[in-house]
């Protein structure tokens, strides 16, 4: 009977799909061969009408090599994948491929009814059909719904063993980083998530703004979200006196050492959880993608999941098309965008398109893989955090077409992870939120033709400045899974350390510049900017900066795109100065214009509490925040920034089912997000009807 108030959202799993589900994929799966084999049988007369060399006689005889090439894939392609695993990863699938074409053409050559002028002929007419075959099943979703039961969950239930069944619930925390709350709102109903639209519409689900603390990015938002510590992170990158170099959260080592300083054990996934594609751990036993743990791997091997991704032809024939795809999109779009003047914008350039297309096509696709694999084993818990999406925006914009167009992949992604939980061995609830979000507009360099590293330089005359050179986040992410699946004694990690080894090893060598910053430090995290003085012991104070370098202060905040900064006075304690006031932060009197009016009513609490800081920069600096266009000027060239306040980055937000309670009062830090979801995690269910997120069909189930 339904239920009159509302719906658990808890799927209740169970360990092998009822026979009507099992009849239905088995149809689907007879549906799938007579479509490939009718797709496969035109596209050979299409090709053989393209190419003088190729001949088909007769439709029986395109039927029955179309079925002879089917069954060949179906037996070649698992031993390419397991013996010419070097080729496969260090080619994303193209040297498996060309190795199964060159098999299959041989075959072809000896088929009487077919006449071929030579091995090349055969070998690019094969090519030529499987990726046809591919992109028509990706239009008529041979290898989704019912097939992703049939082909891929039971292959992972098989690899990953039997999981014991639970009663208890687990929680799937599923992380779009940089999405803001504003811009979800206006995707649940635009058509740009689907899915999470439908979970808002028919279960029910609620949307939840929080506010960031004033170092709006991933690395003290995570902190805070899975360890339930954020203090000391200043920003996404600093200069640590105490320590004498750059940290920066998206190198291994120096993850590592956050983690180590933010950690009690009793983190967000501690106990049975898993970490996916994270910086932080959240102290999980089970990590991957994770930048912390990449140097010191725990749990499952990466290098086995890689193989069974390139195990599913479809899979690698998949992810190979969309890359080159989304390669070719993104030049396009940049081309597109700089012809009809797009502004803001930055230069977009080809190496971009290859880190745009590991985001949205590689990374996604393995993490649907390895999430899945978590839900099958029955992990209490999962967090795992989707690039793509803050990617695209960091270089197109929050909501420009190519950016949404991210957004939908992350929906349909975390839509394909929820239909495996049905076969899990216990129940889920699923979450979803964001660490931060983003905020648009030109960067300082754009709008005033000077880096903020120039601008220091200039204004403390005679100075040593420099400013490291560091990756963004996919490109770390990218580094550091190559890095951890080469880590055990796999085929696929043997393959990795052959082609790559020494190169991997390479990039988490600290640079010249992080060793030796010169006399002043400036680092950026978006529109956050930090100073340090590298050679003054402890805090420098406004005095000593005043009497050390007498301009730097003056010019600082008389400069139009910044709109404050965070000084200690020897004898007035923290202080926020701006071009028109000073805002002191310990007795909270103002003198003129209050430079944080802008910024919100927790702006003060905000920067008192990283001037609290041990490893508080000498100088902190937020850009001018232009509120009638919610743009901020990125000290990075990024279209989209995060990471200091001003607009929607300081803005996220929790998607939760309703019967999980959020807080009357607003939510602001990260550590506070920590402890609702941490009080989540250990509510009880009761007995009553669940609504599977996204479904249109209600089963009895343990629920809440």
């Amino acid at each position: 009977m339904r239920s009159s108030a509302r719906f658990a959202r808890v799927v209740r799993l169970e360990h092998s799909l009822p026979d009507t589900e099992i009849d239905s994929g088995f149809r689907s799966l007879a549906r799938h061969a007579i479509a490939v084999v009718l797709v496969e049988t035109v596209a050979l007369f299409l090709l053989a009408w393209i190419l003088p060399g190729f001949r088909v006689d007769g439709v029986w005889a395109g039927i029955l090599t179309a079925i002879v090439i089917g069954f060949l894939n179906s037996l070649v392609w698992p031993l390419i994948s397991r013996f010419a695993l070097k080729l496969t990863v260090a080619t994303l699938g193209i040297a498996g491929l060309f190795l199964n074409a060159l098999i299959v053409a041989g075959v072809m050559l000896a088929m009487p009814w077919l006449q071929i002028d030579g091995p090349f002929e055969a070998i690019l007419i094969t090519i030529l059909l499987t990726i046809v075959t591919s992109i028509a099943g990706a239009a008529l979703a041979f290898d989704d719904d019912s097939l992703w039961y049939l082909e891929t969950v039971r292959r992972i239930q098989r690899r990953r063993g039997t999981a014991e069944e639970s009663a208890e619930p687990g929680t799937i925390f599923f992380e779009i980083d940089g999405l803001a709350h504003e811009v979800l709102m206006r995707a649940l109903t635009n058509g740009n998530a689907p899915t999470l639209s439908k979970w808002v519409r028919a279960a029910n689900y609620r949307l939840e703004p929080w506010e960031t603390d004033w170092s709006s990015q991933t690395g003290a938002c995570q902190a805070g979200i899975l360890h339930g510590n954020n203090g000391n992170m200043p920003a996404f990158r600093w200069w640590d006196k105490s320590a004498g170099k750059a940290m920066v959260t998206n190198h291994p080592k120096d993850a590592a050492e956050i983690e180590r300083r933010q950690s009690d054990g009793n983190g967000l996934l501690a106990g049975d959880g898993a970490s996916r594609a994270n910086i932080l751990s959240g102290d999980a036993p089970h990590c991957q993608l994770t930048m912390s743990t990449v140097l010191e791997p725990r749990g499952d091997s990466l290098g086995s999941d890689y193989a069974a991704y390139f195990a599913r032809p479809f899979a690698v024939v998949k992810t190979a098309t969309g890359t080159v795809a989304e390669i070719f999109s993104e030049r396009i779009s940049a081309i597109r965008a700089r012809r009809a003047g797009v502004d803001p914008a930055v230069k977009r350039s080809a190496v971009y398109a290859v880190m745009r297309a590991w985001a949205t096509v590689i990374q996604l696709d393995l993490q649907v893989a390895v999430v899945t694999a978590d839900i099958l084993a029955g992990r209490k818990a999962v967090y795992t955090t989707f690039l793509a999406y803050d990617e695209v925006a960091h270089h197109s914009g929050i909501e420009r077409p190519e950016t949404l167009s991210a957004l939908r992949k992350v929906d349909n992604a975390i839509g394909r992870i929820v239909k495996a939980a049905s076969l899990a061995p216990r129940p889920y609830r699923f979450i979803v939120l964001s660490d931060h979000g983003q905020s648009q507009g030109k960067t300082f360099l754009d709008r005033y033709g000077i880096s903020l590293e120039e601008l220091v330089a200039e204004l403390a005359s005679g100075a040593d400045v420099s400013a490291p050179e560091v990756d963004d986040e996919t490109r770390g992410y990218l580094k550091a899974s190559l890095k951890e699946a080469s880590e055990d004694d796999s085929l696929t990690a043997r393959t990795i350390r052959a082609t790559a080894g020494e190169k991997i090893d390479s990039t988490w060598e600290e640079a010249p510049d992080q060793k030796d910053p010169g006399e002043i430090s400036v680092m950026a995290s978006g529109n956050l900017g930090l100073i340090s003085f590298t050679d003054h012991q402890g805090r420098a104070s406004r005095e000593w900066i005043e009497e050390h370098h007498p301009g730097l202060i003056h010019g600082l905040v008389d400069h139009d795109g910044i709109g404050f900064i965070l000084v200690r006075s020897a004898d007035f304690g923290p202080q926020v100065i701006g071009s028109d006031g000073v805002h002191n932060l310990e007795t909270g009197t103002v003198t003129g214009v209050d430079p944080l009016a802008p910024f919100g009513e927790n702006a003060a609490a905000h920067v008192l509490r990283t001037d609290g800081f041990d490893n508080c920069p000498d100088i902190v600096l937020n850009s001018t925040y232009w509120p009638e266009l919610n743009e901020v000027a990125a000290f990075e060239e990024l279209v989209g920034s995060h990471g200091g306040m001003g607009g929607p980055q300081s803005h996220p937000f929790v998607l939760h089912p309703p019967e999980l309670q959020w807080p009357e009062g607003p939510v602001v830090g990260a550590e506070q997000v920590h402890w609702v979801l941490k009080g989540w995690m250990g509510s009880d269910l009761q007995e009553t009807e669940s609504f599977e997120p996204g479904s249109s069909t209600r089963t009895s189930v343990s629920g809440a």
